[in-house]
């Protein structure tokens, strides 16, 4: 309703004019719904749904390029009648770490960097929706979309398997462990791939700065393990493995899921060296999460 006042004669002084404004009397879906709506966007939006054809090019192209090694694979298990598969399900992530990078490199920016960049942050954080339920829908989104990722290929080779008549029972032994190796690497690298992305509004950047913690930390740490490995020092190849996201999930697996590791020599940790690189993995998971709410504590105020 709107309240004109004109200079007519003292019966026409004011006019009401009805210009459509109206009480809303729908429901009210409060924060569950918007943090709902906000984690299926961003998970759809790692995958390209939703935008424009360009977007979907990368990421469905290292969707394929993750699955077509097993597929092949399970076609050669298959028509060679193997005993067993070429790879270990908890290995296969790991052989195809860069891929998992560079989809991390190409999609943790897009989740975070455009809010930051076109300043709509305030927008989320007006009503319901709060800091909390914002952080915690962009890191379930990433890492849903990486568990998606390295999940898919271990699922081609445990169907693979079981159409080749492989043992039923260490198939699915093996494909529980690589499973829950590859969440505990999504949560990981999701976590990571987010605080590096948050820092800046600039895509490109962001881009940059996760391939160079991934890459140079995994290659970094490689080559000294190679070098302690050359001149006999094994504890110090164990204790290494530490300071990069690659190797921490490595040693974990390699300490509770019957992996074989991938450090030089075979020098995996021990079960007791394996709690180490739990709590570091565990502290850096959560570690991530604190740094992203503090981050947008300070966003759009």
């Amino acid at each position: 309703m709107a309240v004109e006042q004109s200079l007519t004669p003292a019966g026409e002084q004011t006019r009401i004019h009805n210009i459509g404004y109206r009480h809303y009397d729908g429901p009210r879906l409060g924060r569950a719904y918007a943090r709902r709506s906000l984690f299926s966007q961003s998970l759809r939006g790692a995958y390209g749904l939703g935008r424009s054809a360009k977007s979907k090019v990368l990421p469905m192209l290292l969707f394929v390029v993750m699955c077509v090694p097993a597929l092949i694979m399970v076609a050669v298990a298959v028509t060679t009648k193997m005993k067993d598969l070429p790879v270990d399900y908890t290995r296969y992530a790991i052989l195809l770490q860069a891929v998992v990078g560079l989809y991390l490199a190409s999609q943790a920016p897009q989740s975070v960097s455009r809010d930051l960049r076109f300043k709509s942050i305030p927008l989320y954080f007006s009503r319901p929706i709060e800091r909390g339920d914002y952080v915690l829908a962009k890191y379930a989104a990433m890492t849903s979309a990486l568990f998606a990722l390295t999940a898919a290929p271990l699922i081609v080779l445990y169907v693979g398997a079981l159409l080749a008549k492989l043992d039923f029972a260490e198939q699915t032994k093996g494909f529980a462990q690589g499973l829950v190796s590859v969440a505990l690497l999504s949560l990981l690298f999701a976590g990571i791939g987010l605080v590096v992305s948050a820092v800046t509004p600039r895509r490109g950047f962001g881009i940059a700065a996760v391939i160079a913690v991934m890459t140079i930390s995994y290659g970094a740490v490689s080559t000294v393990q190679a070098i302690a490995d050359a001149q006999d020092n094994s504890g110090a190849i164990t204790w290494l493995g530490l300071f990069s996201p690659v190797t921490l999930i490595d040693g974990v697996q390699t300490a509770f899921l019957g992996a074989t590791s991938a450090f030089p020599g075979g020098h995996g940790p021990s079960t007791g060296q394996g709690v180490v690189y739990l709590l570091v993995v565990l502290g850096l998971i959560a570690g991530s999460y604190a740094l992203l709410m503090r981050r947008y504590r300070k966003v759009g105020l």
